[in-house]
């Protein structure tokens, strides 16, 4: 059932899935109106202008291409694949003309039978030494993916919150992954991880794309068929309890609104205001806290799924249902006394007015900045020339961006382009990539020096982008807690299993780079230079990886 081997390195998987979900959302987004791709307000909702819903296109694309071309596709992956072509096309038809729920549910168990029954992928273990027969386990995972495919469609109720759910608990899924070496858990888990980046990008509040329910129901339908396939198929040691953790906060919150639904004796079906973000807003949090407050709560979840693989399903159990029932019962405790949110005090103060001063003062504005863009440019120049071999696919793809900077750089000299951008990205992940995986000589003496420089790199992007007025191009937003989350989650990984130190590596350098990146980039009259250090950068990659080692 497991594919012999990953035709493409998982990390060119990864940056593969955020290119093409990165590029091909704003390539959509002219010809929305025509689809009639466009979300409109309505009292549930908390936008008030049409917004379209195109990100789904982008995440779908994501799941899919990457590993038509990365693995060799057995019954299981083919069956996802076709699932997630199903799941896209009535998603598509749902965001056009609004299904009914009928037509919905047919969609989605069409879907996830093809992979039950074709795929051969269904529960045969349940927690507590529970055992299911084939066919009672088939019948039990069919309703289970259903569920978990509505459970994220009912999540993406806020700019940026279904999709940074599923991110924090595909990150754990791709650890897990990779601490049992499997393949397929991670070049799904890192496509999709690609693709839902690739949408954050247009996601963070306030958003100007949607994912739509072409979106929300794959993300729903490649979790739950990762964390079947890695409690079931790829280690049976794994608490059978583990789905649990994995999917989170979610799987509690439309439990919870199918029981208030059915206590006021309402329908299962009809849209109501009940799920936790609603309440959240409701006590008067704003947007951007109740995001926050949300991803803490599903990052707690998802990080301890690591560290308890092994444990008891009590154990397990225990943990999930301290964390949602604590959250659940601060909840209706602060409903039921009346609790909110004090307004807050927007009187200055001696502290906010020094900052202030410190914001607009020249030290601030510039070193930052200079630090940012002499050291981006360095690092990916010094790192394509240090490391001590360039892998032959990395070389092909690397001389295919090298030649659309140069392409781009002809064309609009200030590098801005959508396309320019991207390459960008690229060449930082693949010089973080290739530095951890690949280091030269003196390695000790360097990577002492490399942390050094991108601590430094670090603090002046933090600077920059948190005190330095930038039009709004590049504020903080709940992504880059997000962001944060996951290098902790990482962090978390590494220290129960050690193999795992150069992914945090690779990922807390990656995040450093991409932040740089997006801040020299924003600054136009100084990208080319970025764009000219990328450009020697991937040729020089390219060279290294076609000719023969000396």
């Amino acid at each position: 059932m497991i594919p012999a081997s990953l035709a493409l390195n998982p990390f060119l998987v990864f940056a593969l899935a955020t290119g093409a979900s990165m590029l091909v959302i704003p390539l959509l987004r002219p010809v929305v109106p025509r689809l009639g791709l466009l979300d409109q307000p309505d009292p549930r909702k908390v936008h008030t202008t049409p917004v379209p819903r195109v990100g789904g296109w982008g995440i779908t694309l994501a799941c899919v291409v990457p590993l038509l071309v990365s693995l060799r596709l057995d019954a299981l992956l083919q069956s996802y694949v076709a699932a997630v072509l199903i799941l896209f096309g009535f998603g598509v038809w749902d965001d056009a003309r609004q299904l009914g729920h009928r037509t919905k549910f047919a969609g989605q168990i069409a879907a996830v039978a093809v992979v039950v029954w074709y795929g051969g992928l269904y529960v045969s273990r349940l927690p507590f030494d529970l055992t299911l027969a084939p066919l009672p386990g088939k019948l039990f995972t069919m309703f289970a993916l259903v569920g978990a495919i509505n459970a994220i469609n009912h999540s993406d109720g806020l700019d940026g919150l279904a999709g940074g759910e599923s991110l924090l608990s595909l990150i754990a899924i791709a650890a897990l992954g990779y601490i049992v070496d499997d393949n397929v858990a991670v070049a799904i888990a890192l496509a999709t991880i690609g693709g839902i980046l690739g949408f954050l990008r247009y996601n963070s509040h306030p958003a100007r794309v949607f994912m739509g329910d072409s979106g929300s129901q794959v993300l729903g339908l490649t979790l739950g068929v990762l964390v079947v396939y890695l409690t079931q198929v790829a280690n049976t040691a794994i608490s059978a309890a583990l789905p649990l953790l994995l999917l989170g906060l979610p799987i509690a919150d439309i439990l919870v609104v199918l029981f208030r639904r059915m206590r006021s004796g309402g329908s299962w079906f009809r849209a109501t205001r009940n799920h936790v973000h609603h309440r959240l807003l409701a006590l008067g949090f704003d947007h951007y806290e109740t995001v926050i407050i949300i991803y803490t709560v599903q990052a707690a979840l998802v990080v301890l799924a690591v560290p308890l693989r092994y444990e008891s399903d009590a154990s397990v159990v225990a943990a999930y249902l301290g964390i949602v029932g604590a959250l659940f019962a601060a909840l209706h405790a602060a409903e039921e006394r009346g609790w909110r949110v004090r307004p807050r005090d927007v009187r200055g103060s001696p502290v906010a007015a020094a900052v202030e001063r410190f914001k607009h003062g020249r030290l601030l504005r510039n070193v930052p900045l200079v630090v940012i863009l002499a050291f981006v440019p360095g690092f990916m120049l010094f790192g394509s020339l240090w490391v001590a071999t360039v892998p032959r696919d990395f070389a092909i793809v690397a001389g295919i961006l090298a030649a659309v900077v140069a392409t781009e750089m002809l064309r609009a000299p200030a590098g801005g382009s959508l396309a320019g951008r991207a390459a960008a990205y690229a060449t930082a992940i693949f010089t973080a990539y290739l530095f951890v995986n690949y280091p030269g000589t003196a390695q000790s003496r360097v990577e002492l020096v490399t942390v050094l420089a991108l601590a430094t790199l670090g603090v002046a992007v933090a600077l920059h982008v948190r005190f330095v007025s930038m039009k709004q191009e590049f504020g903080t937003t709940p992504t880059d807690y997000l962001i944060a989350f996951g290098v902790f989650a990482l962090m978390v990984f590494g220290v129960v299993d050690i193999d795992s130190r150069s992914i945090v590596e690779l990922v807390a350098y990656t995040i450093v780079l991409l932040y740089g990146c997006e801040v020299a980039i924003s600054v136009a009259s100084r990208s080319r230079v970025l764009h000219a250090a990328c450009l020697a950068a991937l040729t020089i990659m390219a060279v290294r990886g076609v000719l023969p080692a000396p």
